[in-house]
């Protein structure tokens, strides 16, 4: 019988291998699109096609993602995403390859990640003892952050030595390589805790499952409303490096790189030991941290570019940590049969404002001002993380007994 190390050394090589590919063809179709149109429109549009169907998705997915055996459902849905993906590399082939084109297979690589992501996260409690939850979880963010860093600088080398069509391939390789992995590692099934079943009974199972806990209720609602400010002023990064700071190219890769790092050595934190520390305290803790980024960036005069980047990268750590405590509370304290479900609905619930997001990005950029949208995002960012410190029963959730 394999340790629970052994299980996740074998799960982890194929997801890099999967994630990473994934991340060089998601660049590589970017900044295709971005020479062929140059047009933000395009862009915002193939944005909400990698995003509206998960957040729209989600809300329904995680009933089957416990009604199903976890595995199948990763291999049958990195299997969907890999033959989606290499019908359009056949299309570049034959030279009838048009943007709809792209679109369609933005939203069905979305779709297969509605499955796999919280079938993957709900896998993770059956697999690892509850002590060792936020180190597994910081190491996946090792692996995200390593992919957000090496996919735009591998898809911009990539485009100029090989076409498009051939760069898809290597999704449809990672995609092999992640459902191989997954065939020599045994994921067992939760015991179902679902007393009606049927859609709609479950799905108010899972939504039940989200406010079980004194405390959770408000622990999910104020995540979500970080998120629903934090996306709008995330895809204004770009803008912020060019207009305020008068950046070019350089200026505005940087920052997406020094983000990418701050995540990586954020996750390398969460993944190096097992910490003694109340992660309620440390989620709060980095809304703060994430908040105050975003409100001094915004009070920076543009001479003080690399005091931007410095902020990016406490931001880019401080979500990588508070992304692996977040979803390691939640594997401790919801039942593993209702695991898939919340998962979902959560990412559904974070997705929704990544399209809000895109969708008032020129509103922002234009009616409030790049430097008045961090400032006020920031401070409600703040405000927000000071409320989860001042309500009881959400500073108790890490102190409640962990469910089995």
């Amino acid at each position: 019988m394999k340790s629970w190390k052994q299980t996740f050394a074998i799960i982890w090589s194929g997801q890099l291998v999967s994630i990473l590919s994934s991340s060089v063809v998601a660049y590589a179709i970017v900044f295709w699109m971005s020479l062929e149109t140059r047009s933000p429109e395009v862009l915002a549009l193939s944005a909400i096609s990698g995003m509206l169907p998960q957040a729209l998705l989600g809300l329904f997915v995680g009933v089957y993602v416990d009604r199903w055996d976890r595995k199948r459902t990763m291999i049958l849905a990195d299997s969907f995403i890999a033959l989606c993906t290499l019908l359009l590399a056949a299309l570049f082939w034959l030279g009838v390859a048009e943007l709809w084109h792209v679109y369609l297979l933005l939203a069905c690589r979305s779709v297969g990640s509605a499955f796999h992501v919280p079938a993957m996260q709900a896998s993770v409690p059956l697999l690892a003892p509850a002590s060792q939850l936020t180190r597994i979880a910081g190491v996946n963010q090792i692996i995200s952050s390593v992919s957000e860093i090496a996919g735009p600088a591998l898809g911009a080398l990539l485009l100029g030595i090989t076409s498009i069509g051939n760069i898809l391939l290597l999704d449809v390789l990672g995609a092999i390589v992640a459902c191989t992995t997954l065939l020599f590692v045994r994921i067992p099934r939760p015991e179902p805790v679902t007393k009606h079943p049927g859609l709609w009974c479950e799905f108010r199972e899972g939504f039940a499952a989200m406010h079980a806990r004194p405390g959770l209720g408000w622990f999910f609602a104020i995540a979500i409303a970080v998120w629903f400010f934090i996306m709008p002023v995330g895809v204004l990064f770009p803008l912020m490096s060019l207009n305020h700071f008068g950046g070019g190219t350089y200026e505005m890769s940087l920052v997406e790189i020094i983000w990418g790092g701050g995540a990586l050595a954020g996750g390398a934190i969460m993944g190096a030991r097992t910490y003694r520390v109340n992660r309620i305290v440390l989620i709060n803790l980095m809304y703060l941290v994430v908040g105050l980024s975003f409100l001094l960036s915004g009070l920076l005069p543009p001479s003080a570019f690399y005091w931007f980047a410095a902020l990016t990268a406490a931001a880019g750590v401080s979500s990588s940590v508070f992304n692996a405590s977040f979803i390691s509370v939640l594997q401790t304290r919801i039942e593993a049969g209702l695991l898939g479900r919340v998962l979902s609905l959560y990412r559904s619930f974070g997705l929704l404002p990544s399209v809000i997001g895109l969708l008032s990005t020129g509103f922002l950029a234009q009616r409030v001002g790049l430097t008045t949208t961090f400032i006020l995002a920031g401070a409600i960012i703040c405000l927000l993380g000071i409320a989860a410190c001042c309500i009881p029963s959400v500073m108790r959730i890490d102190a409640q007994k962990p469910q089995t």
